[in-house]
């Protein structure tokens, strides 16, 4: 009887939890979610990427294509992969195709991954197979008199693997690998050319030009994504990625993919079609050259135009690489001020003489045409130019009963920021560049340091980043943007701050004077008739305090397309284009700063009231004379190292922004390295023992 009841109310139990099991099941956006552990391989895939890097792009993207969203945890690459092995993740990536792999896992099908090639120095005559991809073992064998460099626990191809005859010597980093190569060694190292050009561009940057990649290229790793056999979905998984990867091939957005991210695409040459690859920054400027592009495409039957558009500092680490590996990757350049000369004296870049008579070379602003010139020859036709500006919002000023000086003072920002911060209105009183980078924060801070009188390097080329100057400088910069800016201004750059001015959410912005064009025209800015304009802020009256740079496009000497890339670059930098973007997006929109005539024209003068203020910034910009300094530039250092330079100094001030570290550790961190790397590059001796 007992047992009777006992059974009745298990049942009854049974029963009711049968009736409501539906609602004690997992929610379905969980039941989509798709954990995957992921080890850092840069450029490819990283934490502090872009958007964590191309490879994690794609899997978001392609796993979207089925209903999916992927969760990444980032792991040592041995941690990742034994969080997978058990399923307590659903796989990992990105992985090489290893029969290794196999018990634990179910690999994806493949997308385009490494580019690991050999990295030579530049003279050195490697001979053997033109056809080394077909035979790459025979490849091998002919190399084995070679010394070769590689890096302990670096998945290698089979072939590679199994050529116990290479000599080999290994090393920790990539980085110590290149510097043996540079000694002489070693001959050959193995390494992703991507990688390769990253190490040098950052901290090597003495190197660039020193190398070049044995060509054709031996190896091609595709990468996958390794599903966890012990994870319940891994056959589900691996279909459904599958199917939304090919998706992204059809469709074209994976090529997009690699290009955003300033990765070669192959064969993307219509056939019968010559093929020029240009390189440019996505600034509101070069999206309508993209745009209004088909007009040269018509004028030049079986040309087609490949667009690489990336973000500042993802364009300039790009086109550095195609310099410091000899890549050959684009046939028309997007360079500044900075590079023209610098790159043309090292036969980097095809002078642009012989411009048609149509051209008008005598209507380039001198100041700009100059800024482009090397020897007195131009190596680059600019597109825009610009110097820097304040931009303020009137009402907000008048709402708060305060006046923007005629020529303000950072002093006088940090008043005005201060009066008109009102973030309940989701209104912040300053934006400012905060991304790190040479071409990012460091643009806008490099020009803050010479208002407040400093300067990078004494005449002897000590670094004095740790001066009274600096501190002032970045210490006024930091308070402004941690009182008055808005969140994670870490991340914006001109782009993002463009953004949140047009569409009212920054009271002060000090930036470069051609967003002028956009700030000033209602169909793109919520702000245009509630906007003033005032020079850019000066501690000090004297030079120095706005600065000016030309968006250029240039022809590099590795373009196999240089007749058609020479007319891209003529048409686009011409008064015909000029004139075709007044007619199609109206005056206000044309590109600024390059033509005399464009400021004559009483089109522009009544779309652009803010053009002779601008002409008259880019006209005035001048470096400062005091202190004395042994080199040229207001932005930047006129030296080739800059970049490298640039971008660690940018780093350590944005630890400073986040709050990680204090403004005085942050100089004194960015002293010490720069010193050390003007040593390793000749510039003085015994820095790094002086520095603090």
């Amino acid at each position: 009887m007992v047992r009777k009841g006992c059974i009745r109310i298990v049942g009854l139990a049974c029963g009711w939890l049968l009736l409501f099991l539906p609602a004690l099941a997992l929610p379905a956006q969980t039941q989509k979610l798709v954990i995957l552990a992921a080890a850092e391989q840069r450029p490819y895939i990283g934490p502090d990427l872009a958007r964590q890097g191309y490879a994690a792009e794609l899997v978001r993207a392609a796993f979207k294509k089925t209903g999916y969203t992927v969760e990444l945890r980032f792991y040592p690459a041995a941690r990742a992969r034994s969080l997978a092995a058990r399923g307590e993740v659903d796989g990992f990536l990105p992985v090489t195709a290893d029969t290794g792999l196999t018990d634990d896992f179910l690999l994806s099908a493949p997308f385009p991954g490494a580019n690991v090639g050999l990295l030579m120095k530049r003279g050195l005559v490697v001979r053997y197979s033109p056809d080394a991809p077909k035979r790459r073992v025979e490849t091998l064998s002919a190399l084995r008199k070679y010394r070769f460099g590689m890096v302990h626990g670096t998945a290698l191809t089979p072939e590679l693997e199994a050529a116990d005859y290479l000599s080999r010597d290994y090393v920790a980093t990539d980085l110590q690998n290149l510097d043996k190569l540079a000694l002489g060694r070693i001959d050959l190292m193995v390494v992703d050319k991507y990688a390769a050009s990253d190490l040098m561009i950052l901290n090597r940057p003495h190197f660039i030009g020193a190398f070049e990649f044995l060509n054709p290229p031996l190896f091609r790793s595709a990468f996958h994504v390794a599903f966890s056999r012990h994870a319940v979905r891994h056959k589900e998984l691996k279909t459904n990625f599958d199917r939304g990867l090919a998706a992204l091939q059809r469709s074209g957005d994976l090529a997009d993919l690699l290009r955003s991210n300033g990765l070669r695409v192959e064969d993307r040459s219509p056939e019968g079609r010559e093929t020029i690859t240009i390189g440019t920054v996505n600034n509101p400027d070069m999206l309508i050259m993209r745009s209004l592009s088909a007009e040269f495409e018509k004028a030049t039957p079986g040309v087609h135009l490949d667009w690489n558009i990336l973000d500042e500092h993802s364009l300039r680490t790009r086109l550095m690489t195609d310099l410091a590996i000899s890549d050959g990757q684009f046939d028309v350049m997007t360079i500044g001020s900075y590079e023209t000369q610098i790159w043309a004296a090292r036969s980097w870049l095809t002078p642009l003489d012989g411009t048609p008579g149509s051209y008008d070379v005598d209507d380039l602003i001198s100041t700009v045409r100059d800024s482009l010139s090397y020897r007195g020859m131009l190596y680059a036709l600019p597109f825009y130019s610009e110097s820097s500006m304040t931009y303020y919002r009137t009402d907000l000023f008048r709402e708060a009963s305060v006046t923007m000086p005629t020529r303000p003072t950072w002093a006088d920002i940090q008043r005005l920021a201060a009066a008109v911060h009102d973030p309940q209105r989701g209104i912040f009183g300053v934006c400012l560049r905060g991304k790190p980078g040479w071409g990012e924060n460091i643009a806008l801070v490099s020009t803050m340091v010479n208002t407040f009188g400093g300067r990078w390097f004494n005449e002897k080329w000590m670094p004095e980043i740790d001066s009274a100057a600096w501190r002032k400088a970045v210490g006024v910069y930091v308070d402004l943007l941690t009182r008055f800016g808005p969140p994670d201004s870490n991340h914006n750059s001109y782009n993002e701050n463009l953004t949140l001015f047009s569409q009212g959410r920054c009271a002060i912005w000090v930036d470069a004077t051609v967003a002028a064009g956009t700030l000033f025209n209602p169909k793109k800015s919520k702000v245009a008739s509630r906007l003033g304009i005032a020079p850019a802020p000066a501690e000090r009256p004297d030079t120095g305090a706005h600065w000016l740079w030309t968006w250029a496009l240039a022809l590099p000497q590795s373009s196999k397309h240089q007749s058609t890339a020479r007319r891209f670059i003529d048409w686009a930098t011409s008064k015909a284009y000029i004139q075709s973007v007044a007619r199609q997006e109206g005056w206000v929109a044309v590109p600024p700063g390059t033509r005399r005539s464009t400021y004559r024209s009483s089109g522009y003068q009544a779309a652009a009231p803010f053009s002779p203020h601008v002409l008259d910034a880019i006209l005035s910009a001048k470096e400062s004379a005091q202190p004395p300094r042994p080199y040229t530039g207001i932005q930047y250092v006129s030296i080739p190292e800059f970049p490298a330079i640039g971008h660690k100094v940018g780093e350590e001030i944005s630890q400073a922004l986040t709050g990680k570290i204090t403004v005085e550790q942050a100089l004194g961190d960015a002293q010490t390295w720069v010193a050390r790397q003007m040593e390793a590059s000749g510039y003085i001796r015994g820095a790094a023992k002086a520095a603090p």
